[in-house]
């Protein structure tokens, strides 16, 4: 019988180092997921100002190289609230959540959530929104929101229940269930 071990703490995870590379040494070597994950930024990032502003002149040339290298420089770090996870991990789910929403997960995914179960844009935002619609970007924010969220419920309407407590004796029981009621 085979085991399989898995690993719970960064104390003992192990990441794969690159230590030269193009004939550089990096001394103790940079994190080889770091460097891929740069590799498809900068490439991702640099073919987009190509195509629209053309190659690189001396003033562009930060605006080609410095997203991209902080992106990966303060990304590729371990988050502090999730230590398991790394800051562009973090960022990319807090942009998810706050542009497309939420969609909440029902017994295990065994049902999809209904339109009224989701959170609203203006509930999404939550304390930003006030600073957003201050900004000068204020109407166009107000636009995307779009009105308040007052989505009616999937069960329909509230029902009102008009509760009048009775009592009923052994005989009226009786008579229900169409019984004679037993008198000693």
């Amino acid at each position: 019988m085979a085991r399989t071990g898995r690993t719970y703490t960064r104390h003992f995870q192990l990441e794969t180092r690159q230590h030269e590379l193009l004939g550089v040494d990096l001394g103790e070597g940079a994190p080889r997921r770091a460097l891929i994950l740069g590799l498809i930024l900068f490439a991702a990032w640099d073919g987009l100002l190509l195509l629209v502003l053309g190659l690189p002149s001396r003033f562009t040339f930060t605006l080609y190289v410095a997203p991209p290298a902080l992106a990966v420089g303060f990304g590729a770090q371990h988050s502090r609230s999730l230590d398991r996870r790394w800051n562009l991990t973090r960022w990319a789910i807090t942009l998810r959540y706050l542009l497309l929403g939420h969609r909440p997960i029902i017994c295990g995914g065994r049902r999809a959530a209904h339109r009224s179960e989701w959170l609203g844009r203006r509930a999404r935002w939550g304390s930003r929104l006030d600073l957003l619609l201050r900004s000068p970007l204020g109407g166009l924010v107000e636009r995307w929101l779009g009105p308040e969220d007052r989505i009616p419920s999937a069960s329909g309407v509230p029902l009102r229940l008009d509760a009048r407590p009775r009592l009923y004796g052994p005989d009226a029981v009786g008579k229900a269930y169409g019984r004679k009621a037993l008198h000693n």
